[in-house]
């Protein structure tokens, strides 16, 4: 393989995963991504859009969902194979390519769980924005870009799991914890401030959060507050008073094209970053070879 090019040895790795991967029953993964989306959509859909802390929940199960998907799709993926990579890295084989082949196939397979998941959150969430204002998109389409940037992401931050770790148990051991600091980070449960917001940005959490909020224009639904003095006093009385502000709204959330394409690029660049990492990780592990 010395002197095989970057694209024909991206080729033949891709048909080995997949002859591989379709062997030992991959359709497994969108059974899983139906289950656990059917679980989220059918406990936290119906409160969406009826208060900023409901619809704020369920944005937040929809992206740990994704992030949880991901991450399982691949976490085992490589460093089942570090022996394997070790004998054919001796022979020529590109670790770059061998890293790609591997994201190709779960962008595949990410696309198809996407599917799986967007139509399941259709029937039981109902996506919708908030108010009379619109993005550039529809927010179908945006939603489901979101789930998918949020699928391969995830994906990809497991390969790179897999690529550090030295066994599939001790991948499986760390998944947690990775997730675990995914929910931390993610700006929902605690808020952050000084490292703790630095290190948010590097989440896929954080930036699913951010695209979700900003298709639902989530600032301008009411807090439960709000809906309970609208309920006791009328609408009319708390137009007149000035309305009342949602004391919950954040610019993580602001309706905006531009907050919109900044999560999207959020979700790239940490994908971009994890892929990068694999491959040196890889080439650090095989270095002697």
């Amino acid at each position: 393989m010395n002197d095989t090019s970057f694209a024909t040895q991206t080729h033949v790795y891709f048909k080995k995963i997949s002859r591989i991967s379709l062997r030992e029953k991959s359709w497994k993964y969108l059974i899983f991504a139906f289950i656990i989306s059917f679980v989220v959509a059918i406990f936290v859909g119906p409160d969406m859009f009826r208060s900023f802390e409901q619809t704020n929940t369920a944005y937040f199960a929809l992206t740990s969902a994704c992030i949880w998907i991901g991450i399982f799709n691949s976490v085992q993926s490589v460093c089942k194979e570090h022996e394997i990579i070790r004998a054919e890295y001796r022979q020529g084989m590109r670790i770059s390519s061998y890293v790609v082949a591997h994201v190709l196939w779960q962008a595949l397979l990410c696309l198809a769980q996407t599917i799986v998941i967007f139509v399941v959150c259709i029937i039981w969430m109902k996506f919708q924005n908030y108010g009379s204002s619109s993005l550039f998109i529809s927010v179908y389409v945006a939603n489901f870009l979101t789930i998918y940037l949020l699928a391969l992401g995830a994906a990809v931050l497991g390969l790179m799991i897999s690529s550090i770790s030295g066994t599939p148990t001790t991948a499986m051991t760390v998944m947690p914890f990775i997730l675990i600091v995914q929910l931390v980070l993610s700006g929902v449960l605690f808020q952050l401030k000084g490292a703790g917001e630095i290190l948010s940005y590097f989440t896929f959490s954080r930036w699913g959060m951010c695209a979700f909020g900003s298709e639902a224009n989530l600032n301008a639904i009411p807090t439960k507050v709000v809906n309970l003095l609208t309920q006791r006093f009328g609408p009319q009385m708390v137009a007149q008073m000035g309305g009342v502000p949602n004391a919950l709204a954040t610019k993580l959330y602001d309706h905006t094209t531009l907050n919109l394409l900044g999560a999207w690029g959020g979700c790239l660049a940490l994908t971009a970053l994890n892929i990068a990492i694999s491959i040196i990780a890889l080439k650090l592990k095989n270095r002697d070879s």
